[in-house]
């Protein structure tokens, strides 16, 4: 599996964190611009799976695929929403388990216990990522 990038964002819509491994279009955009735009398009993803579903949907929009990559959104029960961006090579299940395992271990160990995070603001850490 291929991680190409991860996006945290509050239940507000604030971009959270972002950090990117492989990228290999780039656009003219700003990073926040572009976050914004993803965060409209789960928003509305959300919205439109919800009305459109014949039974009432338990956990809901989870991920789309493309011949290329796999959206995947982990929403927690805080409204925080984990976006991982990967090829298609793993089982949405894998995906959801480690999108649960990075809430879990990660950020609920370090981000949400730690005294020096503030609210709203990203997430910064000196952390070397893999």
């Amino acid at each position: 599996m291929t991680i190409y990038n991860l996006y945290i964002f509050d239940r507000n819509g604030s971009l959270l964190f972002y950090h990117e491994w492989i990228r290999r279009k780039h656009t003219s955009m700003s990073k926040e611009e572009e976050a914004k735009l993803l965060y409209g398009m789960i928003f509305s993803l959300k919205s439109f799976c919800s009305k459109l579903s014949p039974v009432d949907m338990k956990q809901g929009f989870s991920s789309y695929k493309t011949n290329i990559y796999r959206l995947n959104l982990y929403e927690t029960p805080s409204s925080l929403k984990f976006v991982l961006n990967t090829d298609n090579e793993a089982s949405q299940q894998e995906i959801r388990e480690l999108l649960s395992g990075v809430y879990c271990q990660v950020y609920v160990e370090f981000a949400s216990k730690s005294p020096m995070l503030v609210p709203g603001e990203i997430i910064t850490s000196n952390f070397q990522y893999l």
